[in-house]
């Protein structure tokens, strides 16, 4: 078709013709301007050229680039090799569901992956070139920063050693910690390994030549281990074991939350306080008044304590062959009478029943604190005799003092908490469920038997601050008629739960209470 009058063509080349589907009608005075078409859209070129870097198609790259310099695949393939990239995304981010465009200009995200991960921001410049949208490549192209004689290199720096902390955030693992910390220290370390091996750190700096001029991506720092050690509860413990003879040990919680706040071992050496593996003795009469208690048993009920009474076959009888003949269970429990217990678990708690109970204080549960645990055992009884002992804790019975802790812990709280050291670093799947509330009214009972012990029972002569509730345990390791036996008190005070044992000291209100005292008092 012919051109009309007052038409003119505008075009930026020579062309021998052209395409109509090429030319755009500008409304102009005098007439219509007809200009050529340009293909394509920014966006869309910007779209192939952050495909093609992504791809390190470097010479698709080029061929959307306007008059790419010699150097251009040069300047593409050291930022890589200097960020130690092992890979790499480029491409335009949309906000709200629109591209981020500013007239010519395009922003595009980046997403580094290496030997230090990196996101940045920046700007592709479109100009049109032979009736296509073009790149105006520049190195501040690649990265905002970079320009010629410049470039970006990731450094790697050694690593601050790392810090354990307790949790008021005092390092730990230090020289000037306490022994039974460091040891505890020692016990983290063994559980993670990997946490205190050398780190490296790695940052990326803009250079000048040579010479770095400015720090791009400061080095990430690493967390600590953060434990649940308080220093000042720690204090009290250890002062508390001063005066203890015998090999002795003290864990303390925090029972609502099942936090490990002191851990002592005295003297060093082996860590009996989790490690250790003892018959707790008539400790466990708590857990055997709570099956009791949870099948019927009142407090005011009337039951009986011979100094001695033969179950299955074997003799058992209380601590100096002491009888309180007719007395209520809540007595039993102050006076720890073994026999009564002995004979009531056989007569109410046989078919598994106690075991089941023993379940519920975390018996059989592995326990994963952070540091190295023993776990507490309660075979399954093969007669009445094995039932009975196991019910005064003797025979097959074992458990850790951090295990009678969490017992203790259990009846302050209401539910058995799996006990832990460090937060934020257990070991995912491995702790149990937490928590695992006990019966209303085992709590109730138990929260009015364990008073009675430091008032009317066994630690009545030892002084408590008020408030305390525990239980004496005396128990017998090793043979002869008179075996010897190691000194145990648990209980708590508040929010606070607590075991003490002292390895062969005798009877608990003898040593491992008045322990337990000096610790409840030094804080109180």
């Amino acid at each position: 078709m012919a051109p009309q009058r007052g038409t003119l063509y505008v075009r930026r080349r020579r062309w021998p013709w052209i395409i109509p589907a090429l030319l755009v009608p500008v409304v102009a005075a005098g007439g219509v301007i007809w200009a050529l078409r340009t293909e394509g859209s920014p966006k869309e070129t910007a779209d192939k050229y952050l495909a093609a870097w992504s791809d390190q198609d470097y010479a698709g790259m080029r061929a959307l680039v306007a008059d790419p310099p010699a150097d251009f695949e040069t300047w593409h393939r050291r930022f890589r090799t200097d960020l130690k990239l092992t890979g790499a995304q480029f491409y335009v981010p949309r906000a709200s569901g629109v591209f981020a465009s500013y007239g010519e200009e395009i922003s595009f995200a980046a997403k580094l992956t290496g030997q230090e991960d990196w996101d940045y921001s920046g700007q592709l410049k479109l100009v049109e070139r032979d009736r296509t949208w073009k790149v105006a490549w520049t190195p501040a192209t690649i990265h905002p920063l970079l320009r010629k004689g410049r470039s970006l290199r990731v450094i790697t720096q050694q690593g601050d050693p790392l810090r354990v902390l307790a949790a008021d955030g005092t390092p730990i693992n230090t020289p000037s910690a306490p022994g039974s910390v460091q040891q505890l220290v020692e016990g983290i370390k063994q559980t993670f390994p990997d946490r205190f091996k050398s780190q490296n750190r790695d940052r990326i700096d803009l250079y000048e030549g040579d010479r770095p001029i400015q720090t791009v991506v400061p080095a990430a720092g690493y967390r600590p281990i953060q434990t649940t050690v308080d220093l000042k509860v720690h204090r009290a413990g250890a002062k508390a074991l001063e005066g203890v003879s015998q090999p002795a040990s003290l864990v303390a919680l925090r029972a609502s939350t099942g936090e490990i706040l002191a851990v002592v071992n005295r003297p060093g050496g082996f860590n009996r306080a989790l490690l250790g593996k003892y018959p707790p003795g008539s400790t466990f009469k708590v857990v055997t008044a709570s099956a009791l208690v949870a099948d019927g048993t009142e407090p005011s009920r009337r039951v009986t304590c011979p100094a001695e009474q033969n179950i299955g076959g074997f003799p058992f009888h209380n601590a100096n062959f002491e009888d309180f003949g007719s007395l209520s269970f809540e007595e039993a429990f102050a006076h720890s009478c073994n026999t009564t217990f002995g004979q009531m678990s056989v007569d109410r708690l046989k078919g598994g029943r106690l075991a089941e109970v023993a379940r519920s204080f975390g018996f059989g549960t592995p326990i994963t604190p952070g540091v190295p645990a023993v776990r507490a055992e309660f075979p399954d009884p093969k007669d009445d005799t094995d039932l009975a002992s196991a019910a005064i804790g003797q025979g097959r019975v074992l458990a850790s003092p951090l295990n009678m802790a969490s017992v203790a812990a259990a009846i302050a709280s209401g539910a058995w908490i799996a006990p832990h050291l460090v937060k934020e670093e257990l070991i995912p799947g491995a702790q149990p469920d937490n928590p695992r509330p006990l019966e209303p009214g085992v709590v109730a009972a138990l929260r009015k038997l364990m008073p009675a012990v430091v008032t009317e029972g066994t630690a009545h002569a030892v002084r408590f601050p008020e408030g305390t509730a525990g239980k004496t345990g005396t128990a017998e390791y090793g043979s002869g008629k008179e075996p010897p036996t190691h000194s145990w008190f648990i209980g708590y005070r508040g929010d606070l739960a607590f075991a003490v044992i002292a390895e062969g000291a005798g009877p608990g209100a003898a040593v491992a209470a008045p322990a337990a005292a000096r610790f409840l008092t030094a804080l109180s």
